[in-house]
């Protein structure tokens, strides 16, 4: 009988007892989290407003707003916790913001290309940039015109969340963190957005992913691994797909009663 294949799951990221409160103020946010990601593991944060989850993001990314009281970060075993967001993001981490924001003047393939050469270290050419683009423009439903436009400046909701996820395709990060990427979509763009999010995980399957929202339509499409229910800047409850689908039936208020 021949023995069954074991496969080795690498942990990729680790949040220890995560406290985080605003640089300019005094009360904790974020009062004890703990998550593991391991490779190629989606893992989804649902919560009711002001509970706490764009602040998790934004710390994460080490956001000059938000300042670590306690806790440690680890992205493939090292300690990031005092790491710049530059260096976060030459490292591998991505963060997709909720409202992306606009930069005049600056086109979407200059940004690419800038943004290209500090996470890997190359100087794409802007035709090789380009070919790039346009394949994941295609794959998103994107005009072909889109890369020559000023970064977000004009763009739909669903243009400015289809531009994060190709952002995401070419500077191909080892870990995403979604903010409420569906924030804002009609049915038919977040079917588009995630679409995307599945094409990009075929290409690069060890990809791991930290999506948080509010809601569970995006999970429907996506289905996590894990889901996790965060409550006043904890993280309450952990299950699977079952998970979101009672906050659906029931929603939040047995949590917030516990």
């Amino acid at each position: 009988m021949t023995a069954p294949t074991l496969r080795f799951v690498a942990e990729l990221f680790r949040i220890d007892d995560l406290h985080a409160k605003p640089t300019e103020g005094t009360d904790e946010i974020l009062r004890g989290v703990s998550l593991t990601v391991n490779e190629g593991e989606v893992h989804a944060i649902m919560g009711p407003n002001g509970c706490g989850k764009s602040t998790l993001a934004n710390t994460l990314l080490a956001s000059p707003e938000y300042e670590v009281v306690q806790g440690s970060l680890h992205f493939r075993g090292d300690d990031i916790t005092e790491w710049p967001t530059d260096a976060r993001a030459k490292a591998g981490m991505f963060l997709g913001f909720q409202y992306p924001q606009e930069i005049a003047g600056v086109s979407v393939i200059q940004f690419l290309r800038q943004a290209l050469s500090a996470r890997k270290g190359i100087d794409l050419s802007v035709l090789e940039l380009r070919l790039s683009a346009m394949d994941w423009m295609k794959r998103l439903g994107m005009n072909s015109t889109f890369v020559d436009r000023h970064l977000n400046e004009g763009f739909s909701g669903g243009e400015k969340k289809r531009n994060e996820i190709m952002q995401m395709a070419i500077l191909e990060p080892e870990l995403a963190i979604l903010d409420e990427t569906d924030s804002g979509l009609d049915i038919d763009a977040l079917r588009i957005v995630a679409k995307g999010i599945h094409e990009v995980r075929k290409v690069r399957p060890q990809l791991g992913i930290v999506l948080i929202t509010h809601y569970q339509r995006l999970l429907n499409e996506l289905r996590p691994d894990f889901v996790h229910i965060m409550i006043d800047g904890r993280i309450v409850k952990s299950g699977g797909m079952e998970l979101a689908e009672q906050l659906e039936r029931q929603g939040y208020e047995a949590y917030l009663n516990a």
